[in-house]
């Protein structure tokens, strides 16, 4: 009996204290979080998610979307670029001929500072975050908590079945996104993913055809018919659309392009 007990109480703490560990100490580093200011902005992020933007993650959890999608950038480490401004004296062209002005460290990049601005001339160190999912293209920087402040539940995923996820809505518009849905071949060669056909409806034409319809020819729909796509469908691409992780942050910085002459943001 006393055995018994002691094998108990042994159980009860190693669930409590698993419980404790996985459970309670996230919600207690993460449950509180707030959105954070942009680096050199007055900006905070992120944004609420539009209203179908949040029923469209619903639609992608039900659908089981993270099962082959992740949301979830890696970043190696960091790499410096040093770059002029401003105008600078002949005697600065003549000595950056001779120096290493990309993929230093953070000591090699002020060095070349140095060098340069000792020389007259004037320059910024850009922080350029490095990894095989930035040179990818899926993500400017790593991704951090505040990224899935407004996700309920977060849908990180842990297999890449398909590409990441994370600034998705910085790669396609609408229009690529519900072809893909439709007919994921047409617009990625070779793609593993299963048509979401069912997510959109197929109608008579009426006097017109509906704005919303898919660019489909040939024998891809019956004469005098058309896809177009379903709510489901329509929120879905909304919250894909909506994963735009573009920002920096004080614990994921990075340092943004300017943008070109006349070019508003």
């Amino acid at each position: 009996m006393k055995t018994g007990c002691r094998v108990f109480q042994a159980s009860f703490i190693a669930l409590g204290l698993s419980w404790c560990g996985f459970v309670l100490a996230p919600v207690l580093q993460l449950g509180q979080e707030k959105q954070a200011a942009v680096l050199n902005s007055s900006e905070i992020y992120p944004d609420q998610r539009p209203g179908d933007a949040t029923l469209g993650l619903q639609v992608y959890r039900a659908y089981g979307c993270a099962a082959c999608h992740t949301t979830q950038v890696g970043q190696d480490g960091v790499m410096c670029d040093v770059v002029l401004t401003g105008k600078n004296p002949a005697a600065v062209s003549n000595l950056i001929s001779s120096l290493k002005l990309t993929g230093l460290t953070k000591d090699e990049a002020d060095a070349v500072s140095g060098k340069i601005t000792a020389a007259g001339g004037k320059t910024e160190t850009h922080i350029v975050p490095t990894g095989a999912d930035i040179s990818r293209h899926w993500g400017s920087r790593h991704s951090v908590a505040e990224d899935f402040l407004w996700d309920e539940p977060v849908q990180l995923g842990s297999i890449r079945v398909g590409p990441d996820l994370a600034n998705v809505g910085l790669r396609y518009d609408a229009d690529w996104e519900l072809m893909h849905l439709y007919e994921p071949k047409s617009k990625a060669t070779g793609s593993a993913m299963p048509s979401f056909r069912f997510l959109f409806r197929k109608q008579k034409i009426g006097d017109a055809p509906s704005p919303d319809a898919l660019p489909l020819s040939g024998g891809d729909v019956p004469a005098g018919y058309e896809m177009v796509p379903t709510d489901d469908a329509k929120n879905l691409v909304a919250y894909l659309l909506s994963l735009r992780a573009d920002v920096p942050l004080h614990d994921a910085p990075f340092t943004t392009a300017a943008p070109a002459a006349g070019v508003k943001k």
